[in-house]
């Protein structure tokens, strides 16, 4: 209740989006290491609740991202082992 306080005294606006403007926002930052480096270095208890809502969604696209590699691999893996000569066959 006193930040919000604060912001609105200050004639700034309700929620914190200085954030914003650090550098790639946790929405723009694509999926892959460094999204996943950013969301565990994250104090989640320090976010305010716009940040948290982006926190969750891009934990969301990391979450979807690995289940998409998760797949491709697995994929690979059980077509790998039917392209694979028996014993006794020959390949050509």
């Amino acid at each position: 209740m006193d930040y919000l306080f604060r912001q609105l005294v200050s004639g700034r606006p309700a929620e914190d989006v200085t954030w914003e403007r650090e550098g790639v926002s946790l929405a723009a930052q694509p999926e892959g290491a460094e999204l996943a480096r950013r969301l565990a270095e994250t104090d989640i208890d320090a976010l305010t609740p716009t940040e948290l809502f982006h926190y969750v969604r891009a934990a969301q696209r990391l979450a979807s991202w690995a289940e998409d590699l998760r797949q491709a691999a697995v994929g690979r893996y059980c077509h790998a082992g039917a392209d694979a000569p028996r014993p006794g066959q020959r390949r050509i």
